[in-house]
């Protein structure tokens, strides 16, 4: 059993919000706020598309440190197929938002419709929980990349004694879980208040069938 039919035993409950109106009148208002709130979604995504593009090549035209930085780093295939990955799903995510979008627009059955609310919330759900991964992976990996390419901070580092090891150690376990805080509470606030309209439409599609 799907998770809509799981979802149709609690559809039967009345409410006082659909009293004065009929069926053929709310659906089409949460259609159209529906669809409303994908493309606005899609609109942020591309928006975020662009943006990590522009942080990650602008830099490169202006800076030679940065750039022979940048050159060395992608000589090793474990940094280079983790940016080409992020990419990958950026644009991935951006094509299942415009999908959704899509989907719910043209779409005039309320399943339908509750269907396509479902799988944009998983798609934004898995994207969301994807960056707290490479966040949680790529900052101990860049200390690792450092020590390789730094000789300085790697003989720096190498002289460390326990007590010292055990600060460096504790300091990026810190840096991590503040920058899983911060990118977590950016998306709480960037997608969170969408969602939670879209789950407040979802809601309500559920009391319309019977």
């Amino acid at each position: 059993m799907d998770e809509l039919e799981l979802l149709k035993k609690d559809w039967k409950k009345g409410t006082e919000t659909f009293k004065n109106y009929s069926d053929s009148d709310i659906y089409p208002m949460l259609h159209k706020k529906s669809s409303s709130i994908v493309k606005t979604l899609f609109y942020i995504s591309v928006a975020e598309l662009v943006f990590w593009v522009l942080i990650s090549y602008v830099p490169y035209f202006f800076s030679d440190s940065l750039r022979e930085r940048l050159e060395t780093s992608y000589e090793n295939p474990i940094f280079t197929g983790l940016t080409i990955l992020g990419f990958v799903v950026v644009a991935l995510f951006v094509y299942l938002l415009y999908k959704s979008h899509k989907s719910i627009s043209s779409t005039d059955n309320a399943k339908k419709l509750m269907e396509s609310i479902l799988k944009t919330r998983k798609v934004i759900k898995y994207y969301v929980l994807y960056n707290l991964v490479m966040i949680f992976i790529s900052i101990p990996l860049s200390l690792y990349f450092e020590f390789n390419q730094n000789s300085e901070f790697h003989d720096q580092v190498a002289a460390f004694d326990t007590t010292q090891m055990t600060i460096l150690v504790a300091v990026t376990i810190l840096v991590t879980a503040i920058f899983l805080g911060i990118i977590w509470l950016f998306y709480k606030l960037l997608y969170g208040i969408l969602l939670k309209r879209l789950n407040s439409n979802y809601s309500e599609l559920k009391k319309l069938e019977v």
